[in-house]
């Protein structure tokens, strides 16, 4: 099937002169790390490209090559001049945010995603819910379209599959992404150096906010789900330079007789909204439930983003969570 699909976002680039690439709000290691890479694509086959995503690039990725072609949506930006658009990691086209009111014209898509909640959305769809990452799956684009790598397209592909599976660890690892990764090892990769500049170059301060928000950890169902607030308080109080998710629920995964762990983040810009990310260890299916709330992601790692008062999401989306249980 993915050979297939490889096939016709080929045929589909080779149609096509001038492409806008963006990714999911918030981005993290793999949305940015596959845009970037095919932004190196499209370049070598001769294209034009630009970049452009609702959100900045998260202090943690600052080592990435090529990040000074990532430009911001800002409110009345001027017209981008382009014939396709390429979506990375998005489950939705409204993933993208703002993004989106630039296709003006209804210009053709290119949907390149590993979710298995993607709703298909673009003219040509690439969705591989069993690859590892987006970055595997442009990793294949290019096996598929013969270009080769060099070190910065390999650091990025590289960085994109390690965070999204965990440093190797999650169940979306496959052997596939194994060969991926080690032929990019050939290319200069310092691994040690990418996983400390990701997971151990953390700010103190942000340090403190994550040791003051594991203190009030929760656990319900017997201990099988596992949760924590961070309220818009602490968050407003120093604002977080890195995006401590992961850090946070990967604590809550490592709790004996955890099933599901969920973090709760009441959000900045909007009052009365609030992010839910969910982790599961295997045998609940997280999906099935940020599915229920508008969101979605895959089975062991899913999130949505819920209007109301964060006490009332909290107890909606628990009552799901035990559902999902049995």
């Amino acid at each position: 099937m993915e050979r297939k699909s490889l096939k016709k976002v080929v045929a589909e680039i080779k149609k096509h002169k001038r492409f806008l690439i963006s990714v999911h709000t918030s981005p993290e290691g793999d949305a940015l790390g596959s845009e970037l890479a095919i932004y190196y694509l499209l370049r070598k086959l001769g294209k034009q490209a630009v970049i452009i995503n609702e959100d900045p690039l998260p202090q943690e990725y600052s080592f990435f090559p090529g990040k000074e072609n990532l430009r911001i949506y800002k409110p009345g930006l001027k017209e981008i001049d382009f014939d396709c658009m390429v979506i990375l990691d998005c489950t939705d086209l409204s993933r993208i945010g703002e993004v989106q009111s630039l296709n003006k014209g209804n210009k053709p898509v290119i949907n390149i995603d590993h979710h298995i909640s993607n709703k298909q959305f673009g003219t040509v769809n690439l969705v591989e819910p069993y690859a590892s990452s987006a970055s595997e799956l442009v990793f294949n684009l290019y096996k598929e379209i013969r270009v080769p790598f060099d070190e910065d397209s390999a650091i990025l592909l590289y960085t994109g599959m390690l965070t999204d599976t965990g440093s190797f660890r999650y169940s979306n690892t496959s052997s596939s992404t194994h060969k991926a990764a080690a032929e990019l090892l050939r290319f200069n990769i310092n691994a040690n150096q990418v996983y400390k500049n990701i997971y151990e170059n953390i700010p103190f301060s942000d340090i403190q906010i994550l040791t003051k928000t594991l203190a009030h950890i929760h656990r319900e169902s017997a201990g099988s789900i596992a949760w924590v607030e961070a309220r818009a308080k602490l968050l407003r109080h120093k604002k977080l330079s890195f995006d401590l998710t992961d850090h946070i629920l990967g604590f809550l995964r490592a709790i004996k007789g955890t099933q599901v762990a969920v973090l709760f983040k009441e959000n900045l810009g909007v009052r009365n909204e609030i992010r839910v990310n969910l982790r599961s260890t295997g045998l609940a299916d997280v999906n099935k439930v940020a599915l229920a709330f508008g969101g979605g992601g895959h089975k062991t790692a899913s999130g949505c983003t819920v209007s109301g008062k964060l006490a009332d999401v909290r107890r909606k989306v628990i009552a799901k969570i035990r559902e999902e249980l049995g």
